[in-house]
């Protein structure tokens, strides 16, 4: 039994740049719960899989 894949994760401002929207984009797709947000409470993060399947499907 292989492990399961190693999310990668990256900051606001790298998923926002990575998807091509603006932070606030990124923070309004957490709060509407299309994008999970991971990381500390002083510190979010988003996986940028996920990202990448999200941006996918606004974008087809």
């Amino acid at each position: 039994m292989s492990p399961a894949p190693r999310r990668r994760t990256v900051p606001t401002d790298l998923a926002a740049l990575a998807a091509g929207v603006s932070q606030a984009t990124i923070r309004k797709w957490a709060s509407r719960g299309k994008l999970t947000r991971y990381g500390s409470p002083g510190r979010a993060e988003y996986d940028l899989d996920e990202l990448r399947l999200l941006v996918a499907s606004v974008n087809p």
